[in-house]
This record gives structure tokens, sequence and C-alpha cells, in this order.
């Protein structure tokens, strides 16, 4: 049974008086475009984040090796990010928690949103409001009211905040594996659904992206000799698709086909893009048979198909341990009268990341938001206090030792 001793209601007063403070932190980070692939932005934007959790104890900053990308013309091409950057505070302490999120947007540089407005209805509406950078100004208000409490010093974490998470975490995912690895409990600032309820289940995600190559040719003089790169394209779309209802819950969004030529020539490159969701780790074995038999159907004399990409975020199930994590949560909510429910999502994220590692974890304890990754995202400003104290009691608690983060742990894994 979780209680609130006099030491957790001061650090929970203390962040009351905070709120306009927090909101407009986020706001004011709102106002820097960081989208994904934006580097300056992304450099402009570590500039107050750093500044931020330097406030509470060391901060490095880590680069990331590029990755990789089919371009559209077909070529291989690197990719470079931002740097990935870590606060660690006591890493000797007996309990370790895992901090992360992002902040990467989904929002191209030459985006006209930009700014945080009110809507009419209260809500705060702007880029990256809910997702994520409401969530980190939640995530370092409560670490920093958290050091004032008189437990703190039984527990030490690592915060680490990716640039690439929109993207696929591809550079960042060493690091996320890692710190899973070296965690009993980790706690990521995803947005909360406009309600407040969070998300248990998790399917696994991955992207894919199918290189082909035939044999241009003329179209009016030669054309038999030429092999085209569309059609196999399409059969390998069609083919994919087909995969769609026949194992449940896996899904399979063929998003995108890149190339083509003049009129009058035979097409010799393709790019096919697509996105697949599956449940648990049995169906991942059939989900690549699948892919396979998929790129047979556009495989003949003179085409070539090439798959690139894979499974990047494992699927996250709401395992037995993962719901004694999630019911002492619901208590340290109840005790500061916030009522959380949970369900389950198609959506992925870095607890897909961490959970691959062993690491138990909550992935939604940011503000309470919706419509993210479009025009209309949206979060709630009273959200941000609430959040915040929700965080900083969950960490006294893991402290205190009436959550027992390492228990979870080894409850996850079985030791």
């Amino acid at each position: 049974m979780l209680t609130l001793t006099p030491d957790d209601r001061a650090m929970l007063d203390g962040l009351a008086k905070q709120g306009d403070a927090i909101v407009a932190r986020a706001c004011r980070w709102c106002a820097i475009n960081s989208g994904s692939r934006n580097l300056a932005g992304l450099d402009e934007m570590a500039a107050p984040l750093v500044a931020a959790m330097a406030t509470i104890g060391p901060v490095h900053s880590l680069p990331l090796a590029d990755t990789q990308e089919v371009a559209a013309d077909g070529t291989i091409r690197a990719v470079s990010t931002g740097d990935g950057l870590q606060l660690r505070v006591r890493p000797e302490a007996p309990v370790q928690i895992a901090l992360t999120g992002h902040y990467d947007t989904v929002y191209p540089a030459d985006t006209r949103f930009r700014q945080v407005v009110t809507r009419d209805d209260g809500a705060l509406h702007g880029p990256g409001i809910a997702d994520m950078k409401g969530g980190i100004s939640v995530m370092l208000a409560a670490l920093a009211a958290f050091e004032a409490h008189p437990l703190a010093v039984r527990l030490g974490y690592t915060v680490l905040l990716s640039p690439d998470e929109e993207t696929g975490s591809l550079a960042s995912a060493p690091l996320l594996a890692e710190l899973g690895a070296s965690a009993h409990i980790g706690m990521t600032y995803e947005p909360a659904l406009a309600d407040g309820t969070l998300v248990s289940a998790r399917k696994g995600s991955g992207n894919f992206h199918v290189r082909i190559t035939g044999r241009a040719a003329h179209a009016g003089r030669d054309f038999a000799s030429g092999r085209n790169a569309i059609l196999a394209a399409a059969r390998i779309a069609q083919a994919l698709g087909a995969l769609n209802g026949q194992r449940e819950g896996v899904t399979l969004n063929v998003a995108r086909i890149d190339g083509g030529a003049p009129l009058n020539m035979v097409p010799d490159v393709a790019v096919l893009r697509f996105n697949a969701r599956l449940p648990d780790e049995p169906a991942e074995a059939w989900l690549m048979q699948g892919i396979e038999e998929a790129l047979a159907e556009g495989r003949e004399d003179g085409i070539q198909a090439e798959l690139h990409g894979g499974i990047t975020r494992k699927p996250k199930p709401f395992v037995p341990a993962q719901q004694a994590l999630f019911e002492a949560v619901r208590e340290a909510g109840a005790l500061i009268g916030q009522s959380l429910a949970w369900a389950p999502s198609g959506g992925v994220c870095e607890g897909n990341n961490l959970f691959a590692a062993g690491l138990p974890g909550v992935d939604t304890l940011g503000v309470r938001g919706g419509d993210i990754h479009s025009e209309r995202e949206f979060a709630w400003g009273e959200s941000f206090v609430e959040r915040a104290q929700l965080s900083a009691l969950i960490l006294a608690k893991l402290a205190e030792g009436s959550i027992d983060g390492p228990g979870l742990r080894r409850a996850l894994n079985g030791v």
C-alpha cells in the first residue's frame, strides 16, 4: 500500500507552484523547428535542453553514427542526425531508472506550423507541444523536484534524449539497448491520451524498402528487351497487401513507390516502401517468410528485388511484470487524485526498445494531448503539473522501495 509522506507532499506542493513555468518552457522549445532531418534545428534545440538538464546534473552530448537509407533513385546513401543528450545522476545508487524522450518532431523545416497558441477551448495547440517537448519539460521538472526529496540519494537515473525517434530510432537504438540493459525501470514521456489513459501493450514495427532494378530500353524501338521495375514493384505491392488478414494482428501498409522514367523509356529502377506491425515475437518469422514470397512475385529474368530495413522495434506485450508496474503507477496516481487507466496501442516508441532489453516501463508519462503528427496537435495545459507530480511521486516510491524496481525487473526476466 502506497502512502503520501510529508516529504512527498512538500515535493508535490513545490511542483504545483511551477505550472506556468513548465508550460512556458515547452512553448519556447516548440518555437524551434527540430524535425528529424533538420540538422540545424536539432542543434538549435539541443542547446536549451542541455542548459535545462545541466541544472540537475552532468550532461553529455553523444554523437550518433550515420545510418543508411534507400533514396528515391535507388542509391544507398548515408543519413546523419543530431546528438543524443545524456544526463546521469548517482550511477552508484542501488536503484536505477532510465528516462527517455526525443527532441525531434515530424514537422519539416519549411513548415508554417511554428508557434503554440491557445485554442478557444483552452487547449495548447502547437508543434511538439504533446509529442514531446511538453513531455520533456514535464520530465525535467519532475527530476528537479525529486532532487529535493530526502530519499533521492537512494535512486540514480539516466536521461537519454534522442534526435531520431520519429524516424525509427535507428541511430539511437544502440544507446537505448545499453540503457535498457542497465536500469531497473523505464520511464518514457510520449503523450498520454487526452483523458490521461496510458498505453499498455504495443505492437512491434518495421520499416522496409525494396530496391527493384530492371533493364532500361526504348519503349518503341526495343520494348521487348526492357525489364520494367515499376510493374515488378506493383506485383510485389499486391502480394504484400494480400498478407493482410492472414494472421491476427499483423498488418502491412504499402506506403510509397518511387521510380519511373520518360514515357518512351522502360523504367529500370523502383523503390517500394512499406511498414509492418506485429503483435508478438512468433509473428515475426511468419511475416518475414511472407515478405520473401512477395518479393519473389516481382523477380523474373532481368529483374532483381533487394530488401532493406527490418523490424526495428520489437513488440511490447502486457505481461504480468508490466501489469504489476502499472498497478503501482495507478495507486500512486490515486494518492494525488489522478484516476489512471490503460489500453493497448498499435503505435510504437522508445518503450519498445527498452522492453526488448529486458526493462519494464511506462512509456506514456508525458502530457495529456492528441492529434499528434498533424497540424492539429494539442495538449491540455493543466496536465503539465499533473504529470510532473505523477512522475515525481513514482520516483519517490521507487526510492522508498514501496515500488520495487529491481523486483519488477527480475520478474520480467524470470530471474
